[in-house]
């Protein structure tokens, strides 16, 4: 009887353990990256930008802080802004990807700059670029390479 007792008893704590253990999971936010291209430098240029849009379909806002690529000696974030009337590039911390919203990275306004590149960007090869946001989560995008568009 006793035994019949503790197995009644053990079902019940065994769900209610599940239940707890499941509530100290990290949420992991899964962003969704689309349309992600690298441009082909120019003749004798060793600098490239990167561009892609990111959706964050999540409950809480992600903070991109860093790129990375094999292809690449570095990789940094950038923006254009205007200083003066001059429009002007310059290094970022960071991109914020709102909850629930879309982050597009594009000429004239966020990209990635990317230097020296260690093999030749042929139209159309897939180059692979690591994106780390603040918390550690990293995701692997594979962006297209395109030409330049001419005005």
């Amino acid at each position: 009887m006793r035994a019949v007792q503790h197995q009644e008893l053990a079902m019940p704590l065994f769900f209610a353990l599940i239940i707890l253990l499941n509530s100290f999971v990290v949420d992991a936010t899964e962003l969704e990256f689309s349309n992600a291209t690298v441009r082909q430098p120019l003749p004798g240029k060793s600098l490239s930008a990167g561009y892609f849009s990111v959706s964050n379909p999540g409950v809480n806002n992600i903070q991109l802080v860093a790129a990375s690529s094999d292809w690449f000696e570095r990789v940094e974030l950038h923006q254009h802004s205007m200083h003066n009337g001059m429009m002007r590039m310059e290094k970022v911390e960071s991109f914020q990807v709102q909850a629930g919203e879309q982050l597009h990275l594009q000429p004239g306004g966020l990209h990635l700059m990317l230097f020296k590149p260690k093999y030749e960007l042929t139209l159309g090869a897939k180059v692979p670029i690591q994106i780390r946001a603040a918390d550690g989560q990293q995701w692997q995008i594979s962006a297209v390479v395109t030409r330049i568009p001419t005005q």
